[in-house]
């Protein structure tokens, strides 16, 4: 938004520098992008009277001019037609640099000297007349600056402004906030005396579209000529960069630049039957705008149209069927509310922003129609010659945006904002920017947010604007209050946060991969199309078919993962996951997102280990039973392993271990089928481990147990048994370690054995026992004694005998 300061200061008294007046609006939250002096340095360019004429010698189209400029007299060369004695006109004297660029010397021109150049209006960046040498009033002063003379002297100010203060979008609203910051209060506008609105016969509005159009008014102006507006209205508009084009369009420009509210001025003659229709356009519908540029339209693209035919984009741009031009003698004057979505869409799909929809996209004041209407229409009667009809509607054919009411707490505002405010002093700020606010009692305050803050909408919003009119600079810097303590961290995290670092330590490399995987996944995993792991969330808008399901495990990416690392070369690879599962739940819209522990092994156990001393040995199933055991040390959870007695599609039959916690399945750990590789792409043996995160939570960790270090030396004691071969060695040793027997401290088995000279069907399992006293050193007899306990333990519960050879 640009504005000057002279333009206002018609609204505002204002005695303000431009470095303060920008400090001031920064502060209110107006960001000051620019501030220019405009024509600063311009003293050479003069106003001059031309005193004689003659022809130049040497040049049939060149004249030769003697020019007064206060006291002194210039040759000039000028080619300019209206050259003639007697003129008032602009000079720039030799030193000055114009808004060109060029720099203006002595010279000769066709061997005459010429101390200067008759300026056109173009060459001063005034307008884009240069048919002639610009032409002054008589009355202006020979040799004052054209500055001066002109008025032009100002500072233009630019303001960036945010999306949610429309009301700034005009000169009246910064005034209005510059008035609450300096404690005064606003001019009224100059009084406008034309007839009410009195309905029309001449032409009619019909609104087919009220829900983006829910107001539109209009007024008709007769007899009007159309020509170049008046010095001090072109002015005004090319000091913000406004490009003035005739009286008619500068006097819409220059109140939607004023009021903030853009209109639209019609040739009445050229609207079809004087009708005017809102209407949403049809797919394929054309119209021609005032840029020239021919446009296709969308349905639903809000219109103006003169009966059938397309006058205008509502809220965006004017069509060149209708514009005002030379021959305009009737103007139909509009001034409307459009909904900023409507208008917005419409600019965005055309690729067309203008000034207006600038305005209407960010909403402008519904009930400010008619002000900026009348406004308009009398200034332009008075700088065109024209009467102002008393035919004129005001249609309201939808509901308007309505502020409701906000009650105001003063102990907010000073909790918030650290302030010390009473009920009094916050609404006289609300007061200083036309905010209407009552005084309830000394802790409540009615605020009706008026019609051209559209942005208010919360009690917070009313005590930003507290801050602002305070003045951030005079609110007290305090320190807040952080209490010396730490929130309780999510179990769940803290669980993820553990399991990360486990498998890091053990040599894996954690995989992120996304959330989305494909059908054909699940084929490739053999699930069978009953399977309940196929029942997934089907993704509305997927980028690929790769990606059109949440995905039910991890497994699909990891294997994915692992392909691509061997078809690297790197084929000695460990990889896990921590992640989300999605699965639907009957009569929920939201599905259930359990997090799941998934690895896979492949190739060498030691990868880039001395083989001398390592070998060659790669991953197995022990390795995913040897992580099981590590995450019930780490985790000090009952976690343990199984031979499971069905196998998931994916699994190779047989070499399927089922993870356990409390007796309660919690995961799997197995062989990945070979078909599966296949299907995947790998040629290579793949171990996986699935794990279920939420059962694990589901069950406490052991508090930990501290016992002083052994004070007495410890006995270990060998056995070894003949079992059937369904036996599990595990079975035994968590058997004998469960068994309350006095002095065991640990079993360990380091040995199974199966083949001659064992019977078929059978197998040995051997043991390490270790005893230990916490008050005596054993001796045999006392650990013989246990021992043989052990051995009756095992052959009670098993059926185990020692083996005796």
């Amino acid at each position: 938004m640009k504005f000057t300061l002279n333009w206002l200061k018609e609204h505002v008294d204002c005695d303000l520098s431009p470095a303060a007046l920008a400090d001031i609006l920064t502060m209110l939250g107006l960001e000051v992008d620019a501030v220019e002096e405009l024509y600063a340095g311009f003293d050479l360019l003069r106003v001059a009277e031309i005193v004689s004429v003659a022809p130049h010698p040497n040049a049939d189209k060149l004249v030769l001019c003697d020019v007064r400029v206060g006291d002194e007299t210039k040759k000039i060369v000028c080619g300019a037609p209206n050259a003639r004695a007697g003129l008032k006109t602009a000079i720039a004297l030799p030193g000055l640099t114009m808004p060109g660029g060029f720099t203006i010397k002595k010279s000769k021109i066709r061997g005459e000297v010429s101390e200067g150049m008759l300026c056109s209006e173009r060459e001063l960046g005034l307008s884009d007349a240069h048919d002639g040498i610009m032409e002054l009033p008589a009355e202006m002063e020979s040799g004052r600056p054209i500055t001066e003379a002109l008025g032009l002297a100002d500072t233009m100010i630019e303001v960036d402004l945010t999306p949610n203060r429309p009301d700034c979008t005009s000169v009246r609203g910064i005034a209005r906030e510059v008035a609450g910051a300096v404690a005064t209060t606003l001019k009224p506008l100059p009084a406008a005396d034309l007839p009410p609105l009195d309905g029309a016969k001449s032409f009619s509005v019909t609104i087919e579209a009220p829900e983006n159009c829910p107001r539109y008014a209009a007024r008709r102006i007769d007899n009007i000529k159309v020509g170049p507006s008046p010095w001090w209205l072109r002015r005004a508009l090319l000091a913000v960069g406004q490009r003035p084009i005739n009286n008619v369009v500068d006097a819409t420009n220059f109140v939607m630049l004023e009021l903030g509210q853009p209109l639209h001025a019609f040739d009445l003659d050229r609207l079809d039957g004087g009708r005017i229709v809102v209407r949403g356009a049809t797919a394929g519908e054309t119209i021609t705008t005032l840029d020239g540029t021919r446009r296709e339209l969308e349905a639903g693209m809000l219109l103006i149209c003169g009966g059938e035919t397309p006058a205008a984009v509502a809220g965006v741009m004017g069509g060149a069927d209708s514009e005002v031009t030379g021959a305009t003698t009737t103007v139909l004057l509009e001034s409307a509310y459009f909904h900023p979505v409507s208008v917005r869409r419409t600019a965005r799909r055309l690729k067309l922003g203008t000034d207006a929809s600038y305005r209407f996209e960010r909403g402008v004041d519904p009930h400010g129609t008619i002000t900026a209407l009348d406004r308009a229409a009398a200034l332009i009667a008075e700088i065109s010659g024209g009467t102002v009809s008393p035919e004129g509607v005001d249609v309201v054919a939808g509901a308007l945006p309505e502020n409701p009411a906000i009650t105001l707490r003063p102990s907010r505002v000073n909790a918030l904002l650290g302030t010390d405010l009473d009920s009094g002093q916050v609404a006289d700020y609300l007061r200083a920017i036309e905010i209407p606010a009552t005084v309830v009692d000394e802790d409540q305050i009615e605020v009706r947010p008026p019609s051209f803050r559209v942005d208010l909408e919360r009690e917070v919003d009313l005590v930003e604007e507290i801050a602002r009119l305070t003045g951030y600079n005079e609110i007290a810097t305090t320190m807040p209050v952080v209490p010396m303590s730490f929130s309780e961290e999510s179990p769940h995290r803290t669980l993820r946060r553990r399991l990360t670092a486990l498998f890091t330590a053990a040599g894996f490399s954690e995989a992120i991969n996304y959330s989305f995987i494909g059908e054909t996944d699940y084929d490739h995993l053999g699930l069978a199309p009953d399977d309940p792991a196929r029942n997934s969330v089907a993704i509305l808008n997927p980028l690929t078919a790769e990606q059109a399901v949440m995905r039910t495990t991890l497994l699909p990416g990891l294997l994915q993962n692992l392909r691509h690392n061997i078809n690297h070369q790197n084929t000695d690879i460990a990889l896990f996951e921590l992640g989300k599962t999605f699965h639907p739940r009957a009569g929920e819209e939201q599905p259930d997102e359990p997090y799941h522990l998934c690895a896979v092994m492949s190739g060498r156990r030691t990868p880039g280990a001395p083989v001398i001393h390592f070998g060659q040995d790669r991953v197995d199933l022990l390795d995913a039973k040897g992580l099981v055991a590590a995450m019930a040390q780490d985790l000090r959870l009952d976690l343990a392993c199984r031979p499971a007695a069905t196998a998931p599609p994916w699994a190779e039959a047989g070499r399927v271990l089922e993870i356990m916690i409390a007796d309660e399945t919690t995961g799997v750990a197995a062989v990945v089928n070979s078909d599966v590789l296949r299907r995947f792409g790998i040629k290579q043996e793949v171990i996986a481990l699935d794990i279920d995160i939420e059962r694990l939570l589901a069950h406490p960790a052991t508090p930990p147990r501290f016992t002083p270090l052994p004070r007495y030396p410890a006995v270990t004691w060998d056995l070894a048994f003949i079992v059937d071969a369904a036996v599990g060695a595990g079975d035994m040793a968590r058997a004998i370690e469960e068994s309350g027997l006095k002095y065991v401290r640990r079993v360990e088995i380091f040995d199974v054995y199966s083949g001659k000279p064992i019977a078929k069907g059978q197998k040995s399992v051997a043991l390490s026992i270790t005893y230990q006293a916490e008050n005596k050193t054993l001796n045999d007899k006392a650990v013989n004694k246990i021992h043989n306990k052990v051995i009756a333990l095992i052959g009670d519960r098993f059926g185990g005998r020692l083996r005796e050879e």
